[in-house]
This record gives C-alpha cells, structure tokens and sequence, in this order.
C-alpha cells in the first residue's frame, strides 16, 4: 500500500507568510527521505480567519517540490475542477506538473466544498448539481489530454 504525506494547511505552520512555501517544500522534502510514496498538497483558496496566515497556490508548491525531489510522487488533495477553476486549466495546470515532475503528478479531484468554492460568489450548487459538473468536467480534462484540436 502506497504511503502518503499530507502536508498541513499552511495556517497550522505558523510560519510568516514568505516562510510557509518553504516550509511545505522542506517537509516534502524530508517526506522522500523518510520513505513516502507520495505527498500531498491542499488545494484551499485562503485562510477562512485572518490569523490562520496564509494558503500558497496549490499549483505551484507541487512544482517546486518536483524540482528538489527525485522519486516521491505529487497530488493535489483535492481540486474541485468546477466552480472555482474551469476544467481546461486544471487540464493545463496536471499536465504540465506531469511534464516537470517526469510523470510524478496525481491530479486528486473533488466535487468540491462551500468552504473553498463560495468564494467566487457564484453561489454553490446542490451536491446532485455538482457531482454532474464533477462528471462533465472529467470528460472535458480527459478530451483535452488526448491531444489536438478539441472543441
């Protein structure tokens, strides 16, 4: 069985708002050399109070991590491809990890939660509503990766 690192939300680090990428970055780090199959990132749009600091770009860290590790696996826990992101830029955004990581990247996804999606003030739809989303944008992501022109 595949063992994971999650790596904590960046409120629960306490580190200064420069420190927090580095941080999640270091423990991933230490995650390969423990022995981790794979880690973890969590895809939350911000803090939900202000003392809980700071949330980075769950599309970034993934990336900088791939440069300092050689074997351990990445996923992203988990995107919503939906409300908040479109499905074509998560389509972007997984194969080009995939492309700098050599092929480590996960996409973890999800149907999403009010807590991270509202924020887009779209309004949140009903679970049966977004679980259809989740499907038709499963069908988007993987047409784009076939390659070639798609419509």
């Amino acid at each position: 069985m595949p063992r994971g690192y999650r790596t904590p939300h960046a409120d629960r680090l306490r580190a200064r708002r420069r420190g927090v990428r580095q941080e999640l970055i270091r423990q991933a780090v230490a995650a390969e050399a423990a022995g981790f199959d794979f880690v973890e990132i969590s895809d939350h749009y911000h803090p939900w109070l202000d003392v809980q600091g700071h949330s980075p770009f769950a599309w970034t860290v993934p990336g900088a991590i791939a440069v300092k590790t050689d074997r351990i696996g990445l996923a992203t826990g988990v995107t919503c491809p939906t409300v908040r992101s479109h499905p074509a830029i998560i389509a972007q955004a997984a194969a080009t990890l995939a492309l700098v990581s050599d092929g480590r990247f996960t996409l973890g996804i999800g149907a999403g939660e009010r807590l991270n999606e509202h924020v887009v003030a779209r309004g949140f739809p009903s679970t049966r509503k977004r679980h259809g989303m989740l499907r038709e944008a499963l069908e988007i992501i993987r047409l784009l990766w076939r390659g070639g022109y798609r419509s």
